[in-house]
């Protein structure tokens, strides 16, 4: 069951081919997660979307509060039976039909579709995980390349290609060619006490576990969080990497290259999330 402008409806109800989000990539999402039925870091995702409709020049309904956004999600979630489960939700807004690229007005409308997982707190995989450069096209940096839109065929193309080389991912490269991300998540380099992530003004997602993960190292007195550009040599030269988002929390990297890396900061930042979200 979907959420369609707060009607639920079956998965088989049919968008226009008129959609803008189809024919324009005229949207934007936001990947939340759910855990037993609680709505993880609700407030960085919406305000997250807020920011984006904004940038998109997208006209913001009045009744677009954080409430009602998230009865939404939860009226979604209890209509496939997910209420007091753990799950996967996307919520897509998008600027409603008419006009070709210029539209016709910028009222929008949204879709709330979810997905159980099995997963309740994260858990760590520390199981084999490549990842190599993807150099075939390049990111440019810019508020657009900081959102969550419909336009992903940059990480389109670079999955099938890290499918194509046998690669669980691949790292994003900015014009400048700087290291930016993963293909689906944001990156942290460790070097012996400095673990450093790059700016959003390199042109990497806005992460909400991004933003998880640097307001618990700032409270690390051990570690120095470092935003800067990544080189590529950089990578070779780490301690470790690992990759971050809301769905997985942090996926270390084991392999680039010829490099091994270690798991040992993944590991404890993933414990201190877990232990946030117990005590949230």
């Amino acid at each position: 069951m979907t959420n369609f402008n707060a009607t639920i409806l079956e998965d088989t109800t049919k968008l226009s081919i008129k959609n803008r989000g189809y024919s324009y990539g005229d949207a934007l999402f936001e990947t939340i997660k759910v855990l037993s039925g609680k709505v993880l870091f609700w407030e960085d995702h919406y305000f997250r979307l807020m920011a984006s409709m904004r940038i998109m020049r997208m006209e913001i309904p009045m009744h677009y509060t954080m409430e009602y956004l998230e009865e939404q999600i939860q009226n979604t979630l209890t209509a496939n039976t997910l209420q007091n489960a753990s799950a996967r939700v996307k919520l897509t807004v998008y600027r409603n039909e008419g006009g070709l690229y210029l539209p016709e007005n910028n009222d929008v409308s949204f879709i709330i579709s979810v997905q159980k997982t099995e997963e309740d707190l994260y858990q760590l995989n520390e199981s084999f995980y490549e990842v190599d450069l993807f150099k075939d096209y390049y990111m440019s940096p810019s508020l657009l390349s900081t959102l969550k839109t419909n336009n992903k065929a940059l990480n389109v193309i670079g999955s099938i290609y890290a499918k194509e080389n046998n690669l669980n991912n691949c790292l994003v490269l900015n014009t400048n060619k700087h290291v930016i991300e993963a293909l689906n998540g944001n990156v942290f380099l460790v070097k012996d006490n400095q673990i450093k992530t790059p700016p959003v003004t390199d042109g990497c997602l806005k992460g909400v576990m991004r933003k998880q993960l640097m307001d618990i190292l700032k409270l690390l007195p051990d570690y120095e969080l470092v935003e800067a550009s990544i080189s590529p040599f950089e990578l070779q030269k780490a301690d470790e990497l690992f990759i971050s988002n809301v769905i997985i929390g942090i996926q270390p990297i084991t392999k680039y290259r010829k490099k091994a890396f270690n798991t040992t900061v993944a590991k404890m930042l993933l414990q201190k999330l877990n232990v946030k979200l117990r005590l949230g």
